[in-house]
């Protein structure tokens, strides 16, 4: 099934910039030390850092529960996604509120639009219904869902989605309140596997890719648009990139073979890449030691490489 047209939040030729947040899921693949010890006042000041900086999201993932097995690599500490967007609406007045990702397959397709369509009246506006397919196959059998079926489970919940949130009834099922959003808020597919560049092609208003580094970006960017081009699906969508780690400025501690850093002009130029792909938003992460650098950097960024992009 194909729809149009896509709902689109970001302007033609614009690239965007916005910040998976710290603090909120803490996996010991890349929490910092000092995220350990922080709660709600500190996430609630990155998120106003980010609101003043003109990032365009901030974002929040999700994990139900995570297995024993797991608990080491992954910790136990992911915050719940609209919970904390929610509570992030109400310390914010601009900047968009995303999931990255809700696995929607973990909860009735229903139940989930109620969920996001009251976030965005409450936002006033600014939701991004990032979902995807998860990978925990524990989390699932806990919850009785049905691990093998995730994918079909997530096309059935985006149709729903796509439906409810644009639409009063779905069948005799009313549901309020609104979106304030018209015709909806947008629907970006998380995921970098072949089944979820169809997905996006198929269903979605835009992309979150999972793990995908640059230089096999513009293959999966020319996946994506093929397979948009045999559905005759002929309209742009929000593609974006999650970025390398970034340090504005010189830094006089060793920042990781990886990052980005040094002036703002040379940052953007790195970054603009990105755009040249066919990307129309970033997701940025920063290298810091400590709750102030980590502010100190968003607004770095957002003064001296933000208007270069």
């Amino acid at each position: 099934m194909v729809y149009s047209p896509a709902v689109r939040i970001i302007p033609e030729g614009s690239l965007a910039y916005g910040l998976q947040l710290p603090i909120q899921s803490q996996s010991e693949l890349y929490v910092a030390d000092w995220e350990r010890t922080c709660g709600a006042a500190e996430l609630a000041a990155i998120a106003e850092a980010a609101d003043r900086s003109g990032f365009h999201y901030v974002a929040v993932c999700d994990h139900v529960a995570i297995p024993r097995d797991l608990a080491g690599a992954m910790g136990t500490t992911w915050y719940d996604p609209v919970a904390t967007l929610g509570f992030l609406a109400g310390r914010t007045e601009r900047v968009h509120l995303l999931s990255h990702v809700y696995v929607a397959p973990l909860r009735p397709p229903l139940q989930s639009a109620k969920s996001f369509a009251t976030l965005d009246h409450l936002s006033g506006g600014r939701v991004i219904v990032g979902v995807g397919t998860g990978h925990v196959r524990g989390e699932f059998e806990a919850l009785g869902v049905d691990f093998t079926r995730r994918g079909r489970l997530l096309d059935e919940a985006i149709d729903v989605l796509r439906e409810s949130l644009a639409e009063e009834f779905v069948g005799d099922l009313g549901l309020r309140p609104r979106p304030v959003q018209s015709p909806r808020p947008p629907i970006w597919v998380g995921g970098s596997s072949p089944a979820a560049l169809q997905r996006v092609a198929e269903r979605g208003d835009g992309w979150l890719p999972q793990g995908t580094p640059r230089d096999q970006m513009p293959e999966q960017i020319a996946a994506i648009r093929e397979h948009m081009e045999r559905l005759g699906r002929d309209e742009p969508v929000d593609l974006g990139a999650i970025t390398e780690p970034i340090y504005v400025g010189d830094a006089d501690w060793k920042v990781g073979r990886r990052t980005l850093t040094g002036s703002g002009e040379a940052i953007a130029e790195s970054l603009r890449a990105y755009g040249e792909m066919g990307c129309s938003h970033l997701q940025v992460r920063f290298r810091a030691r400590s709750l102030e650098e980590q502010l100190d950097q968003m607004e770095r960024f957002g003064a001296e490489v933000g208007p270069l992009l």
